[in-house]
């Protein structure tokens, strides 16, 4: 296996653990603020790698000193789409900027063509637009239509899709940056959101066993490992095909919540399935030339 096929395997990763983020926030209960759970999950996720660095028998001090475009790259990602993210939710319906920020898997798709070194090739856009129509066909079931009154809310949410894409891509720019410096994005992250969370919010603990269960899985898996994987998936992998490839995470959530009792199965589900599945094969289809040469 390849370096790059290898990056690419490690990096869809993330996207079975993002698949995980609505099974998981549905057992915290839901009432724990944005802001506060945030600050929790990276905190979390930054003791993750602290305990990496721990077992390296290193400080993980090392990893502070990093370019200042990877540190703007990686909190601006990290922080600044969840802070928009959050500020759409409060201003249009979850549906509607559910599928407006979802079209980040296909903007990385067609960003990354500008990236050195990279082309864009027919199919990864047909297969990144097919998938799309797959995702917008599972989240917007129960879709009543766009109305101007959400117009700011909307805006906000194609900004998430920008600043989430652009965050992956530009990624390929600082490869030389190893992923443990995303512990301390992490610990970045988790320090501005408490305090948004601290100017903003009230707190409120998670109540019983199974919204801690919550809070330290969306810590240990979405929040924590899903981004040091992205990380290095994004930097060394094929691009075109995770940004593909994305569109299976809310498939994933369709499918876990209708496993645990707390969705139906419906014939959206089925016709979601065809496209996000056939567009991630149509993408992720060699090139005869290239499959032609040996590794």
């Amino acid at each position: 296996m390849t370096r790059m096929h290898s990056a690419t395997l490690i990096g869809s990763i993330s996207i079975f653990l993002w698949g995980t983020l609505a099974l998981l926030t549905r057992m915290t209960g839901g009432a724990i603020p944005e802001f506060q759970m945030m600050a929790m999950t990276f905190a979390i996720a930054f003791v993750l790698m602290l305990i990496r660095w721990r077992r390296q028998k290193c400080s993980g001090l090392v990893y502070l000193r990093q370019p200042v475009a990877a540190w703007v790259i990686g909190v601006a990602g990290l922080f600044g789409y969840h802070f928009v993210y959050f500020k759409a939710m409060t201003l249009a319906p979850a549906v509607e900027v559910s599928l407006l920020a979802y079209l980040w898997p296909l903007l990385i798709v067609l960003l990354s063509a500008l990236l050195p070194g990279e082309r864009l090739r027919g199919v990864h856009l047909i297969g990144a637009s097919l998938a799309l129509l797959g995702c917008w066909i599972l989240i917007g079931q129960n879709h009543q239509g766009f109305q101007s009154e959400y117009l700011p809310g909307y805006l906000l949410a194609l900004l998430c899709a920008l600043i989430w894409s652009s965050y992956s891509v530009l990624n390929r720019l600082v490869k030389a940056v190893p992923t443990d410096a995303v512990g301390w994005f992490c610990a970045l992250t988790a320090i501005l959101a408490l305090l948004c969370h601290l100017l903003w919010e009230e707190t409120v603990w998670p109540q019983g066993w199974e919204q801690w269960i919550g809070v330290i899985g969306l810590g240990l898996g979405p929040v924590g490992i899903a981004f040091f994987t992205w990380d290095h998936g994004v930097k060394h992998g094929n691009l075109q095909l995770l940004g593909t490839l994305a569109y299976t995470a809310p498939l994933i959530s369709v499918v876990l919540l209708i496993l645990a009792g707390e969705a139906d199965a419906s014939l959206a589900l089925f016709y979601a399935s065809l496209a996000i599945v056939g567009g991630s094969l149509i993408a992720g289809k060699r090139p005869k030339s290239s499959a032609l040469k040996r590794p």
